[in-house]
């Protein structure tokens, strides 16, 4: 099984430069022999325009969040249906700048997983620990206690840790630090959900950057990558899906 990248533009892409952008991430992929699974999630604005672009690229398309109910009045949300019927395979939930911005706690998280796996979506479920949490030494409690409450038990999807210190930070974890937390991460999957929790991908996101990810993919239970701003351009992206290896 080949690692993942999964791009997060986040709040950024207007029309045109957003078909610039996949069409050069395609073009760059064909220059790739057996390339991974890439992802690209672009604000909701434009999932319907790229939806048919990416047919036949080798390039799933990945959405940023979704609402917990299928319908209703939830003036400016998105249901998982919704995305599902755009050509949308996946969506990010619960990243650290939604629980931060938007105050999103554990049990949003979850009933957003929940929607999305209804939809036939898979979920790419974030979780890590924040500067105060790791100075204080909480950063295994606080990362144990979001797997237990932001997934449900019948949870099959992936998990991304990010930790929050290193996002935009330019400065990744070390591998040590990122080596310990996937092993925690690791134990914790298996000991809440057993068998199923061994075999969960788990992506490693913060800073990722092409001269970052030899060193970072390598690293035992890294399943690949969640990216965000080198997966702004071509050229900062493509050097991230070469060194994914085979898991």
């Amino acid at each position: 099984m080949k690692q993942m990248i999964v791009g997060n533009w986040k709040m950024n892409g207007l029309s045109a430069p957003s078909r610039d952008l996949v069409s050069a991430i395609a073009q760059g992929l064909k220059a790739i022999a057996n390339p991974p699974p890439v992802v690209v999630c672009p604000p909701f604005t434009q999932l319907e325009a790229l939806s048919p672009l990416l047919k036949g690229t080798g390039i799933a398309l990945g959405a940023q969040d979704c609402h917990h109910a299928p319908s209703g009045a939830h003036t400016g949300d998105i249901s998982a249906a919704m995305l599902a019927e755009m050509g949308v395979e996946y969506v990010i939930l619960g990243h650290s700048e939604r629980r931060r911005e938007h105050g999103e706690l554990d049990e949003t998280v979850r009933e957003k997983t929940v929607a999305a796996m209804d939809a036939g979506l898979t979920p790419i479920v974030c979780i890590g620990e924040s500067a105060d949490q790791r100075a204080a030494g909480e950063y295994q409690d606080v990362v144990g206690w979001q797997i237990k409450g932001s997934l449900p038990d019948n949870f099959n999807g992936i998990v991304a840790y990010e930790p929050v210190w290193a996002i935009g930070s330019g400065v990744p974890a070390s591998p040590q630090d990122i080596a310990d937390m996937m092993g925690f991460i690791r134990a914790e999957l298996t000991r809440q959900f057993g068998e199923t929790g061994k075999t969960t991908r788990i992506l490693y996101g913060g800073s990722v950057s092409g001269r970052e990810a030899p060193s970072i993919l390598p690293i035992a239970e890294v399943g690949g990558a969640l990216v965000g701003g080198a997966s702004l351009k071509a050229d900062a992206f493509l050097p991230i899906v070469r060194a994914a290896i085979d898991l």
